[in-house]
């Protein structure tokens, strides 16, 4: 029974190897995106975001790994009187990934999710805030969330989109990078 088990987890390791002959199995991703905070609020919504992923490709198409991202999004209410608002979200997930590859061509779209823990602070300011020196600062809270997102890689640039969905909101990110190693094997 053990020797019948060793032969099958080899087998099963074995074809893995054979699939991944196209591409590099390691890769890491490096991206810097725009991300605007959905949700309620009025006013001028923006932010940026940095991720880096390093990646494993369990064969060409589909490859899993571990995302570690800071967003930092404002949403600013200037309503033309002294009544303006401000407030700045900071965000840092820590999610598990997995992106399927559609065709093996130098241009790779893809389509993946991941699923992990976000946690975010805030500072709020407004005028009577401002004018008192004082600042409000929303402790942080870790939440489940989840994204979808697509996107493309040619040669070792990647772009995508994707929506981070958290429970008191979320945000929408469109991010351009490069990655390291993952590209076409030397033949």
């Amino acid at each position: 029974m053990k020797k019948q088990l060793f032969f099958l987890l080899l087998f099963i390791g074995s074809s893995f190897t054979v699939f991944a002959q196209e591409y590099k199995a390691f890769k890491v991703d490096l991206s810097l995106g725009y991300a605007t905070p959905t949700g309620g609020g009025e006013g001028t919504k923006a932010g940026l975001t940095f991720t880096i992923e390093p990646h494993y490709r369990l064969f060409d198409e589909l490859a899993v790994g571990l995302r570690f991202e800071g967003a930092a999004l404002a949403r600013v209410n200037n309503t033309g009187n002294d009544d303006s608002d401000a407030k700045v979200s900071v965000l840092s997930s820590y999610t598990a990934t997995g992106d399927y590859y559609f065709g093996k061509s130098s241009f790779r779209p893809f389509a993946g999710a991941g699923l992990g823990f976000f946690k975010s602070a805030s500072v709020s300011l407004n005028e009577s805030t401002m004018q008192n020196g004082n600042t409000e600062i929303i402790p942080g809270e870790t939440q489940f969330g989840f994204f979808p997102r697509v996107g493309f890689e040619t040669g070792h640039f990647r772009m995508s989109g994707e929506y981070n969905m958290i429970k008191d909101g979320g945000y929408l990110a469109a991010k351009i990078g490069f990655f390291f190693g993952g590209g076409k094997k030397s033949k």
